[in-house]
């Protein structure tokens, strides 16, 4: 079979995530176990109260948010997200004013953000213990913090991120499965309890389920951009862990296509953002489910009533929903089909689409889609 040959980096990069991801997987599990190389670190690292804060920028800090998620309600920890931006230099001593004194977790792509690695050495200097999750496993956080945890996305040459965010989401899911087990948290479903094993091959199939899915999600978001081209902003909604693919999609629209787009909490669109909603505002919903996760139902049934409020206003939406879910589909203009998966590995195949719609809306804008305007891979000077 003749290899394909990609129009640019990006679209290149979006199906490279499969088999980056299987990469990144690799270094951490052989599909029945966790390796136990790499693991026993993590057990000192951890603070005695189960308090984490995370310090990214960027897409990085998105991977955060759903960090916090995954940790908090998986694992029982106490996380707190800061914008790397904000935390290095708010000034005073933030460790004696924060009696908690959290384990530290720096998100990076390239481990070089000066943001980020000025809050990794004041943590440092606090005698706090930190953990590094780049994809330069030899980058100055990865050699300057107590533990690494490197991606395997392989080199990113587009600047808007693809397959290094779909690694941080994996290497982040290794990391709430260690804690998991590590704290006696591995939850009861239908079926029994879940163990390591069953969290194990839920996560190693999703390489393959994105695979599937790609080509029918290129064909349709390639559509999609040819017919909301004219949108001068977007609306991104996601509730829970999904909140965090919201901020991503918004993210790259903005970086990919120069077209204005805010994340927002779906419960929050009435709460002001709802009077933007027009013909050239368009919404994007996140309406998956777990119907085996009764938060995430419940999170589904309040996306519903939200999505019928819409159809009565005359709303433009996109949604994202389970394969065959027709009641979606039936209320919205536009509706992508996601495979089912567990409610904290959705994220990890939602935002695929999400990024080839930022791609095809670039190419439908002229856009430089690997080089865009006035970005850098890496933010590497002091007060940018």
């Amino acid at each position: 079979m003749t290899e394909r040959a990609f129009p640019h980096a990006m679209l290149r990069e979006i199906y490279e995530q499969p088999e980056a991801i299987r990469r990144t997987l690799a270094l951490y599990s052989d599909g029945r176990q966790l390796n136990p190389e790499l693991f026993p670190g993590l057990a000192q690292w951890g603070n005695t109260h189960g308090e984490v804060l995370i310090a990214a920028s960027g897409s990085s800090r998105h991977s955060g948010l759903f960090g916090e998620i995954l940790l908090e309600d998986r694992c029982g920890l106490a996380v707190d997200v800061e914008y790397a931006s904000e935390y290095s230099c708010r000034g005073g001593n933030p460790f004696e004013q924060d009696p908690r004194n959290p384990s530290v977790i720096v998100l990076s792509q390239s481990g070089e953000t000066s943001d980020t690695l000025a809050a990794l050495r004041e943590a440092r200097a606090r005698g706090q213990r930190t953990l590094a999750i780049t994809n330069v496993g030899d980058s100055t956080m990865a050699r300057e913090a107590d533990l690494s945890m490197p991606l395997a996305a392989g080199r990113e040459q587009a600047i808007p991120a693809t397959k290094s965010f779909t690694c941080q989401l994996t290497v982040l899911s290794l990391l709430s499965l260690y804690e998991e087990l590590s704290r006696n948290r591995m939850t009861f479903t239908d079926q029994g309890q879940m163990t390591l094993a069953t969290g194990l091959r839920e996560l190693f199939a999703v390489p393959d389920a994105i695979e599937a899915q790609l080509p029918r999600w290129e064909a349709q978001m390639a559509a999609l951009a040819r017919k909301y081209r004219e949108a001068v902003t977007f609306l991104f909604l996601g509730r829970g862990i999904h909140y965090a693919i919201a901020r991503e999609g918004a993210l790259k629209l903005k970086e990919a296509s120069y077209i204005h787009a805010e994340g927002y909490p779906t419960g929050e669109l009435k709460h002001g953002p709802n009077a933007l909603v027009s013909e050239r505002v368009p919404l994007v919903v996140l309406a998956t489910v777990d119907f085996r996760d009764d938060g995430s139902v419940l999170r589904y049934e309040k996306t519903l009533q939200l999505l019928r409020d819409m159809q009565a206003q005359g709303a433009r939406v996109i949604a994202l929903a389970n394969a065959g879910d027709e009641e979606v589909a039936n209320l919205v203009s536009d509706c992508v089909f996601i495979a089912p998966a567990p409610e904290h590995l959705l994220p990890i195949s939602e935002v695929v689409p999400l990024q080839l719609f930022d791609y095809f809306m670039a190419r439908e804008h002229g856009v430089s889609v690997d080089h865009p305007r006035n970005l850098a891979k890496a933010v590497v000077e002091h007060g940018v």
